[in-house]
């Protein structure tokens, strides 16, 4: 999965947000709008019908849009419509976003939000919010971008909102792909996949599909990715959205060009060129002119290819899309260097070596030195290709280890999430609980005022009370498997994050030693010391000793009561035996090797005294 290679996602997030507002949305009429405008006088009816004729056309002439969201802030202003003033100017600002000019597009989302904010209109004011967090997310801020959505969220929640907290677990779901967190974000969209089909908004339901598209392109599910554009392009073609049209038939030719079905790919892409001119959007005929350079170089048209390369450069230059800008040009270098013209390929990689520097892209900047390295061997300069190829070798074990940290980021998230889930199902039981108890208050009190049937009644309540009892008992065994079970699972998250900690530790100490014995820094034994004193710290035991006593009470005061001889490294190596862990997971948290977990369960059936024909495993957890 090479998330800097998802070319989708970030034109889908700067355009996402236009459709919070849409009262209508890629409305098919236009034309019965037009002749109301014609009809009725400037007034604030006619400010609101700007807006929706401004929505009409969104998606399909971009130009007229923006002239309907300036007539619209020209005559809200005069009539001091101060709410549709907002929603122009928020308008405005989808349309500079939606041909690439940001500066302009944050000027009106912001100016729109503080229009919001004082005329006391929440609603408008979380839709800006959702729009400003877009251009955060674009420019590479993407914990400011989940700061803002999570807030968003809170208040869809308290305003009842259900269609505008779709969109932000959609929104969601793509800040956490752009993290590199696909678990999370599959289960955000999902969750806004699931809104759309209970509230029936197969237009929204299309968003959600196009975002899972993506991520499957990132796990290189090419053939899901392009079912799921295939379904999403149809909704998008009967609602009449030429911006999404063009978007998706594009990445369709993507996943055909992944697949290697290089016709395909070039006939999609083709067509989604066209309908990106037809619609003015520089940003999808960049796409569309790499990925077309890219499938005629597989078909062995080499100077085709490269032209197309060289007119989505421009494009991309002229549109400030750097990420897009590096793509293209290491393509463009892998073409030359297909044809033999390391000269050709180098020139454009040190522009990409600079430029993927300068942006901090590693992933990028790692292929740029593996291209350059290839077109320097061409031309016999062994030594500064190999000087190349380090840097990429070197760039590459970086992102591994990042990827890495992230596993353990997302694992964390994950964790966390479950845990306050877990809490609140621990407190709907304790208020189930105080529920019945009040039933019970309730009923005695009526008792105590009866006098007729007191008898009667009061066999009735010895009944009802047995029954409640029963019911409680119940409710408190669910709260205790509830708490044991959250308990489990934190014991478990505690003993993998430490199993992946010593393992992305070990592999650091690894690349130490290497840079040592290459370099011979005196440096290097420190950084190996500091490691390895990490990687033996008892603190973590003692956080790992009390998550264990929790679940498994009285095992190290078993052990020692029968087998006083165990050590406490032997004790440790018992309780994660007692967890059903793997020799790898082990090996791992122990910081040992898989040979040393062998000889370990060794000493341990000795100490224990079993014999060769009994389980230690099966002794271990019958303690």
């Amino acid at each position: 999965m090479k998330n800097w290679l998802l070319p989708f996602l970030g034109i889908f997030l700067l355009h996402i947000s236009i459709s919070n507002s849409q009262e209508i949305k890629y409305s098919k009429e236009h034309d019965s709008l037009l002749k109301i405008y014609h009809t009725i006088p400037n007034d604030t009816a006619k400010a609101s019908l700007l807006g929706k004729l401004h929505l009409a056309v969104l998606y399909s002439d971009i130009e007229l849009a923006k002239k309907y969201a300036l007539e619209q802030l020209e005559l809200s202003t005069k009539l001091n419509y101060v709410k549709r003033v907002a929603f122009a100017n928020y308008n405005i600002g989808g349309y500079y976003k939606n041909v690439g000019q940001k500066d302009s597009a944050r000027y009106y989302f912001e100016k729109a939000k503080r229009i919001f904010l004082t005329s006391d209109y929440p609603r408008g004011e979380v839709i800006a919010n959702n729009a400003l967090a877009i251009l955060e997310l674009a420019e590479g801020n993407a914990d400011r971008a989940l700061e803002m959505i999570n807030e968003n969220i809170k208040r869809r929640i308290s305003m009842e909102d259900s269609v505008g907290l779709a969109k932000e677990y959609n929104f969601k779901g793509g800040i956490y792909e752009h993290k590199g967190n696909f678990q999370l974000a599959y289960q955000y969209v999902l969750k806004a996949l699931e809104i759309y089909k209970k509230i029936d908004r197969p237009i929204d339901k299309a968003d959600a599909l196009y975002v899972l598209s993506s991520l499957e392109s990132g796990f290189e599910n090419f053939e899901k990715s392009k079912e799921y554009s295939l379904e999403a392009l149809s909704i998008y073609k009967a609602y009449g959205d030429s911006f999404y049209e063009a978007l998706l038939t594009v990445g369709i030719g993507q996943d055909y060009y992944n697949l290697e079905n290089y016709e395909d790919a070039k006939n999609y892409l083709l067509n989604g060129l066209g309908k990106a001119k037809n619609i003015k959007s520089p940003v999808i005929e960049g796409m569309a002119l790499r990925n077309l350079g890219r499938t005629y170089v597989k078909l062995g048209k080499i100077d085709e290819g490269i032209r197309n390369l060289k007119s989505a450069i421009k494009l991309n230059e002229d549109n400030d899309r750097p990420m897009a800008l590096l793509r293209t040009l290491n393509n463009i270098s892998e073409a030359y260097n297909q044809i033999g013209n390391a000269n050709g390929a180098i020139s454009y990689m040190n522009r990409a070596v600079i430029l993927s520097d300068s942006i901090e892209a590693p992933g990028l900047l790692a292929a740029a030195f593996e291209i350059r390295s290839k077109a320097l061997k061409q031309k016999k300069e062994y030594q500064n290709a190999l000087r190349d190829y380090e840097q990429f070798k070197f760039l590459e074990d970086s992102i591994f280890t990042v990827k890495k940290n992230k596993q353990i980021e997302e694992l964390r998230t994950i964790y966390e999430t479950e845990k306050k889930e877990q809490q609140i199902a621990i407190q709907e039981q304790k208020i189930d609980l105080l529920e019945e108890k009040a039933k019970v208050s309730h009923l005695q009190k009526l008792l105590l005022g009866g006098s007729i049937g007191f008898l009667l009644i009061l066999l009735g309540f010895g009944y009802y009370g047995f029954r409640q009892k029963i019911r409680r008992n119940r409710l408190e065994k669910e709260k205790v498997a509830a708490e044991l079970a959250f308990k489990k699972k934190e014991l478990t998250t505690h003993a993998l994050h430490l199993a992946k900690k010593n393992e992305v530790l070990e592999s650091v100490k690894l690349k130490a030693k290497a840079l040592k014995e290459k370099e011979g820094a005196s440096g290097y034994q420190e950084l190996i010391k500091t490691i390895n004193f990490d990687q033996q710290d008892d603190k973590n035991w003692e956080s790992f000793t009390q998550y264990f006593e929790q679940v498994h009470k009285d095992f190290a005061s078993n052990v020692k009561k029968k087998y006083p001889e165990v050590t406490k490294n032997e004790l440790r190596f018992m309780a994660l035996m007692k967890m059903n862990m793997s020799s790898k997971e082990i090996a791992n948290i122990l910081n040992i090797s898989i040979s040393g977990v062998k000889k370990a369960r060794n000493r341990l059936r000795k100490k224990l005294s079993i014999t060769p024909r009994e389980s230690l495993e099966e002794l271990i957890i019958t303690i």
